[in-house]
């Protein structure tokens, strides 16, 4: 099995407009993971239909209070955040200091109170 490399942006935007084969979406999404690219990954994991894929890079938005990165895992999955998940990632931003995101996500977290 030939290993995937990570495409350029152009050729990356012609992949996710034409959309891969599951498996070869796949390969790329692993390819984007390793090297750390998460939100890039996403397109990928969703074409491939990898959920665990999709709910880890989610475990990790929240475990890196990453607010970009658990909104557009999210949304690849269809599902919103949830309450538990903005609190817990509230605590992870400011724990990281990232103040500005752990002060959204408890607004949101708020929110979802509603």
């Amino acid at each position: 099995m030939a290993k995937a490399k990570i495409p350029d942006p152009l050729e990356r935007r012609h992949l996710v407009e034409r959309g891969l084969p599951e498996a070869q979406a796949g390969r790329v999404a692993q390819a984007y993971r390793a090297a750390g690219r998460q939100l890039e990954a996403l397109d990928f994991l969703a074409q491939a239909g990898d959920q665990e894929g999709l709910a880890s890079v989610r475990r990790e938005a929240v475990e890196s209070g990453d607010i970009f990165l658990l909104r557009a895992a999210a949304n690849a999955q269809q599902d919103p955040p949830r309450h538990d998940e903005w609190q817990a990632l509230s605590t992870a931003a400011e724990a990281a200091g990232k103040l500005r995101y752990a002060e959204d996500a408890r607004r949101l977290a708020e929110r979802e109170e509603e």
